[in-house]
């Protein structure tokens, strides 16, 4: 294996570990290859680079019973492509379009080809996420995204950035949280 999986597979597995997803959990990913490689983002995709990320990622998902879903570019409006199966089981509204390296990025077009069923969506609420080169994956996480700390700062060149997410606090100053939800 190339160290590209093995810094994605690593990255995966910690994230997986830190933020507590359990089976049927969502993971966001969103990638530039372009960064991974050490170009500007959108400049460069790089198909080749995707497999290795993507493998490495879904590897850690499937071990774990956790969903991928994979952002695409702005090309896009950064529709989300993951299996049917979730959107069915989320009630997800399905759009039409397959993602190629230039209109939707590599990483998603390896996520289209892999997944069993794949569909794209624009809209989800995931319960992690992994930002692969600042591609702004925080439009598809829950509400209150938390940042992870990962002994993994980069995957290639690419600044890696990862969050998890919790259950919004309410009530005020006389309310009381459950621990176990933090």
């Amino acid at each position: 294996m190339s160290e590209i999986f093995d810094e994605s597979y690593k990255a995966a597995c910690e994230l997986i570990a830190t933020a507590k997803l359990k089976e049927g959990d969502v993971l966001v990913i969103g990638c530039s290859t372009s960064e991974v490689s050490g170009e500007k983002i959108g400049s460069a995709s790089k198909p080749e680079l995707a497999e290795d990320v993507f493998m490495g990622i879904w590897t850690a998902a499937k071990e774990n019973g956790i969903y991928l879903a994979a952002q695409c570019c702005e090309h896009l409006n950064r529709a989300i492509i993951i299996e049917k199966s979730l959107a069915d089981r989320k009630n997800y509204d399905i759009v039409n379009v397959v993602p190629q390296p230039k209109a939707g990025g590599s990483f998603a077009t390896k996520a289209y080809e892999h997944f069993d069923e794949p569909v794209a969506v624009e809209h989800i609420k995931g319960d992690a996420g992994m930002d692969i080169g600042d591609t702004l994956i925080g439009m598809h996480l829950k509400d209150v995204a938390v940042p992870v700390r990962l002994s993994v700062k980069s995957i290639g060149a690419a600044h890696l950035v990862c969050a998890r997410t919790r259950a919004k606090f309410i009530g005020g100053i006389r309310a009381h949280y459950d621990e176990s939800m933090l």
